[in-house]
Order: structure tokens, then sequence, then C-alpha cells
């Protein structure tokens, strides 16, 4: 059993799945391997330090080699909840498995829906369809700053996206409406997020600026996190962590624009932190390249991240523990843009670990959650298994 452990850090990969689930099918998934996929479409992969954690033990990709003495403990979990999204996954590796999918809407919201919303804020609305982020600005952004209308859309994931100009809608204000739009999608509608989309430029040449903001529902019971603040163990949120938990058991919350602010802003905390949860969200893989079909950027950024993992590693202290993972699959080389329901990686690296520990097939990301709870001697979760002693 470890013993003492002073901070856990947790890096989701968003979107870096290995490999369908058994229900993949049911979910229009079958086939999908998100790693695998992208080695293959680019050649070969070129990631040492993951690969001297235990990757190549997860499975068969092009340019990743199994090593001899793996540094790290290495498994694959499944997901138990229903559904493939961010809020899900991240909600079940801190104990929280839910039975039923967040709502999805492919014909647009319910017309009383978005009545409500456009009486709420005063203002008519374009779009309510689903799209791409990028083609829907190109598409009503003039017409956004014409009218001062927002821009509505979804997509294959449970969203309600705002998308409007900074100089039409200031950011503070299209922050107001979006939580308008929370309060009034609850029940059957209630998507898992809300999320502003801001975005520059002129007709022709719009971009989106990295002022984004997720609403997301609060957890219906209590999670790790939760049980972490009540006993004053500290936890720390960057990325996007503190939305996808509507601030809850999340004691400091870091914002990122990118993967790269994003383990930057880790490095540091992880030299300050004294005591606690380190839990990080590194959207670009998913956001950037998955959901646009991108392999080769996606197979960029994952290199990139390769050469700054041994930076991460450097600055743990002896009786640290650091954890990467993933939410779900978003596998850039199928013809469906949206995430896949797949398996993802489970790696831990730490001096006290059984290092080459094989960690099997956990049956829900929750067995994470589970093990951490057993790790900061909590009381046990409601669901999952912890796999504390096996390290």
């Amino acid at each position: 059993m470890l013993k003492n452990v002073r901070c856990v850090f947790i890096i989701v990969l968003d979107g870096l799945g290995i490999g369908e689930l058994p229900d993949a099918a049911m979910y229009g998934d079958a086939g999908s391997h998100t790693l695998k996929h992208i080695a293959e479409a680019v050649g070969s992969l070129h990631l040492p330090c993951l690969e001297s954690l235990g990757l190549g033990y997860l499975g068969n990709f092009q340019g990743i080699k199994r090593v001899f003495q793996p540094k790290g403990a290495f498994g694959i979990m499944a997901e138990a909840s229903a559904g493939k999204d961010t809020t899900t996954g991240h909600w079940e590796m801190m104990g929280l498995i839910l039975k039923k999918p967040f709502p999805t809407f492919p014909n647009g919201f319910p017309e009383d829906i978005i009545n409500k919303f456009k009486k709420a804020i005063g203002k008519e609305i374009l779009g309510n369809y689903p799209a791409s982020g990028t083609e829907i600005i190109k598409e009503l952004g003039e017409a956004h700053m014409t009218t001062g209308y927002p821009i509505v859309y979804t997509s294959a994931d449970s969203v309600f996206q705002i998308a409007a100009h900074e100089d039409v809608i200031p950011i503070e204000k299209l922050y107001n409406i979006c939580e308008i739009a929370r309060r009034l999608l609850t029940g059957i509608n209630g998507v898992a997020r809300v999320i502003a989309r801001p975005f520059s430029g002129n007709p022709g040449n719009f971009r989106r600026t990295p002022k984004r903001k997720d609403f997301s529902l609060p957890p219906p019971e209590s999670t790790l996190l939760d049980k972490l603040q009540k006993e004053g163990i500290p936890t720390i949120g960057i990325g996007k962590i503190g939305d996808i938990f509507a601030g809850r058991g999340i004691k400091e919350v870091i914002h990122t624009a990118n993967n790269e602010e994003g383990v930057e802003r880790t490095i540091e905390a992880i030299l300050q932190i004294k005591r606690g949860l380190l839990f990080t969200s590194l959207t670009d893989f998913d956001m950037l390249y998955g959901h646009r079909n991108d392999a080769k950027g996606y197979a960029n950024a994952l290199e990139a991240f390769d050469q700054k993992l041994p930076k991460i590693i450097t600055a743990m202290k002896e009786n640290d523990l650091l954890i990467i993972t993933a939410d779900h699959g978003c596998d850039p080389t199928t013809q469906s843009t949206d995430h896949s329901r797949e398996y993802v990686p489970l790696l831990i690296y730490g001096a006290q670990i059984k290092k080459g520990t094989n960690l099997g097939i956990r049956q829900t990301f929750a067995d994470l959650g589970q093990t951490l709870a057993e790790i900061f001697r909590l009381e046990p979760l409601k669901n999952g298994t912890s796999f504390a002693k096996m390290l």
C-alpha cells in the first residue's frame, strides 16, 4: 500500500481513446480507435516518455514500443456510464456513474425552449441547428453583426452553444445570456453544458477567441472532489475542470487557453501545492483536432505533450503520484466528427509505485476515484473498485 502520498496529479488527454467499447456500435462508433488510427494515419508516433510509462502495453500503435522495464503502472478503463461526452467521463472518474445519457438535439432545440430563451434575453436568435463552431460563424457571423442576435447551435454532444462577436455582445453579457440558458435547460432538456463561444474579426475572417466558458449542470451526487473538500484536502482544477464540475469540490480554478498553457500551469501548481489533488484537462486534442478530423494535428499535439511530460515528472516529489488518462475517444480518422465510445488509457507514475504493474481492464472510470479515496484515507465512494494495493 502506498504510504503518505503528498499529492496526486491527474492529467486528462481529452478524447484519447484506445479502442471501441463492446457497446460502441450502439453509439455509431464501431471500429473507432483514436490512438491506433492516428498512428496509422501519420505513419508513426514518437512518444518516448509515454512509451517509458507503459503506453505500448495498451495496444499496437505504430512507432510505440513495449519497453523492457516500464517506469509506470498501466491499464485500460471502460466507461460504465451511458454516454460518451466530457462531463460524463470526468464525473465517472470521480465516482459518479450516470444511467442515462445527457439529451442531445440533432434537429435543434424545441420551439418552447427557444421561445422562453428569446423572451428571457429580449432578443431573437440566429441558427438553432447542429453545426461546426467555426462553420456557423462563417455562415451567420455577418448577420449576427448586423442584427445583434446571438447565434445558437448544438452538436452531436449534449451542448447548447451561444456564439457572439465580442464587439457586438461583450463577454460579460454573453456569459449572462449563457447563465439564463443554463437556468432554462433542466429536466428532459438538461444538456450537460451551455457554452459561451465568443469570436472576433470581420466577415470572411472570423476567429474564435480563447474566452470560451462552459456552464455545466452540477453533479447530482457527491463526488470524490466533494469528499476531499469536506476533509479540507486542497483541490485545484486546471483548464475546464472547474466548469465541468460547476465549481463543486474545487478550491482553486485555473482557466487556460490551450494545451501549452495547461501544461505550464500544471507544472507551476505542482511546484507550489503542499498537499492535495491537482486535476488538469488538456482539451486541444479533442477540440482542435478530433472534432475536425485532423489526425496530423492530433499527432503533433500528442508529441508536443510528450516532450513536456519530463518537466512534469521532474517537478514531482518522491511521494507524489501522476495519473494520465482520458475521458472518451474522438477518432479523427472516421467520417464522424463526434466523440467515440472507447476505452481510455490509464498510466500511473511515482517513486513509490511498483513499476511495470499491469492494472488490467478496469470496468469503470470510477475505479480511479475509488483508488484515490483509499489513498487519501476517505470513506469509500459509492462506485468503483480500488486498485491502490496493486500499486
